[in-house]
């Protein structure tokens, strides 16, 4: 049975111009992608950013503005019967210095990364003029990061 699958994501910039990125190793698979995640039932997409945010950076949010949400059809990376809609929103915080980032991409641990059905993660940040539509890997994101690269030159 196909199922709408609702993933909410943060925009994160911070006083130095670097934009919040996660880097995934998840299924065998090496993925950035914007902090956030699935919608839970119940849950608001607003209160899912937050939770999310929590959980992958225990970092408090303030929810700001609705950036994008998917405008065409995406088919899940990882189940093949689930249609993706992605709502993107700029996020604020009090303390971007709390994060605990990482300086290289996919800079895990080998036993991390040993086991292809296991997850690892971490938070990197990415300066604005070093941002490409490329930097991410999921196909919904790449729209999200050419809006705000597009919005950015005026």
């Amino acid at each position: 049975m196909a199922l709408f699958n609702v993933r909410v994501y943060g925009i994160l910039i911070d006083d130095q111009n670097r934009l919040l990125v996660s880097d995934e190793f998840i299924r065998g698979n090496y993925i950035t992608k914007l902090p956030g995640g699935g919608l839970e039932i119940g849950e608001g997409t607003r209160d899912c950013l937050v939770r999310e945010f929590m959980e992958e950076a225990s970092l408090v949010i303030n929810v700001g503005n609705h950036f994008y949400t998917t405008d065409f059809f995406q088919i899940s990376a990882f189940n093949h019967t689930d249609q993706i809609i992605s709502i993107y929103y700029r996020v604020h915080t009090d303390n971007t210095t709390a994060v605990i980032a990482k300086e290289k991409a996919f800079d895990f641990l080998p036993e991390q990364v040993a086991d292809l059905s296991g997850t690892a993660e971490h938070l990197r940040w990415i300066h604005l003029n070093e941002l490409t539509v490329d930097t991410m890997t999921l196909p919904i994101d790449k729209v999200a990061i050419k809006l705000l690269l597009d919005e950015r030159r005026f």
